[in-house]
């Protein structure tokens, strides 16, 4: 039986951001994506950390401090995807917002329309939409020959 744990999100992977100024990181990405505060901590004053969830999603972020620093501009180590049901809708909201739009929303050839945004501390996010069903192997791709979902199940 899996354990569960109130204080924690129950999405299996959970990315966490750092943010130099996690209440306002906050009040940004539910106004600009959509998100919903599910549980934030503070200490000294100043808000440290919070949970955001989206669908049945979830991400952390928190207050820099020693290695973990927010993004510095012009370089992308990392980018945030999400799933949305109408990606064209999202982007106009995103975009009402403020949101910095690097891509605006257009097909993919395997199937998504997506459009890329990046935040007002740097962080890039693509939000998806699923348009078509194409098979892998028309776009390029294939599947592994023992995929990562079957050998998790195994466990």
């Amino acid at each position: 039986m899996t354990q569960t744990n109130q204080s924690a999100p129950s999405a299996t992977v959970v990315p966490i951001l750092v943010y130099a100024d996690v209440g306002r990181a906050i009040e940004w990405l539910q106004g600009a994506f959509g998100f919903a505060e599910r549980l934030r901590a503070e200490w000294g004053g100043a808000v440290s950390h919070a949970q955001l969830v989206v669908g049945d999603g979830a991400i952390m972020i928190g207050r820099p401090g020693g290695v973990f620093q927010p993004p510095r501009a012009g370089e992308v180590s990392q980018y945030v995807h999400i799933n949305v049901d109408d990606v064209d809708r999202h982007y106009e909201t995103a975009k009402r917002f403020g949101a910095k739009i690097l891509e605006a929303p257009r097909d993919q050839p395997f199937g998504e329309r997506q459009y890329t945004a990046e935040d007002p501390e740097g962080h890039r996010w693509t939000f998806s939409q699923h348009v078509a069903d194409i098979p892998p192997e028309k776009w390029g791709a294939k599947y592994a020959a023992r995929s990562a979902t079957s050998r998790l199940s195994k466990r």
